[in-house]
């Protein structure tokens, strides 16, 4: 029973890899998200993408759209499941009013980057974000396809 509790905690649930390649990351926050039971089992289960996912700032309060979690036949059988309803996320009032902030006056965007575990609870790592332009993603490219070839040689010159 134990080690499932420790196999949970801190750990991701979802990335969104494609927001790393898509922006410029300026500012994290991390959010609390509002669920319902069948869509805790089905985190818990791994049951989630975040690929085309972004946050809705709307009347003062910050919404996930687009956040597909797939409902489990066994833990949604009474309820209709909606997988890509609209959740909640949890900010201060603070971090909500940076966000709107900058949001609606410098032309920021609010992507969610990851789902992870802390305890017992769901976060949301937000981000606030710049868009890149083609020739940023290229040289985002060439610097990861350059890294890995120092590694391929670090790692040959060591074995040798």
């Amino acid at each position: 029973m134990s080690q499932a509790k420790n196999k949970n905690t801190g750990s991701t649930i979802a990335l969104n890899k494609k927001a790393r390649f898509d922006y410029h990351i300026v500012e994290k926050f991390e959010a609390g998200l509002a669920l319902t039971g069948w869509e805790v089992k089905s985190l818990r289960a791994g049951k989630c993408q975040l690929v085309d996912s972004y946050v809705l700032l709307k009347d003062s309060e910050a919404w996930l759209l687009g956040a597909h979690i797939t409902p489990l036949k066994e833990a949604s059988t009474h309820v209709i499941a909606d997988p890509t309803r609209t959740r909640k996320l949890l900010l201060n009032r603070r971090e909500l009013n940076k966000l709107i902030g900058a949001v609606s006056q410098t032309g920021h965007t609010c992507v969610p980057l990851a789902l992870y575990w802390k305890g017992n609870k769901v976060k949301c790592e937000i981000a606030l974000v710049k868009g890149k332009k083609d020739f940023d993603k290229r040289e985002t490219e060439k610097e990861r396809d350059w890294n890995r070839q120092k590694q391929r040689v670090i790692r040959d010159h060591v074995k040798q």
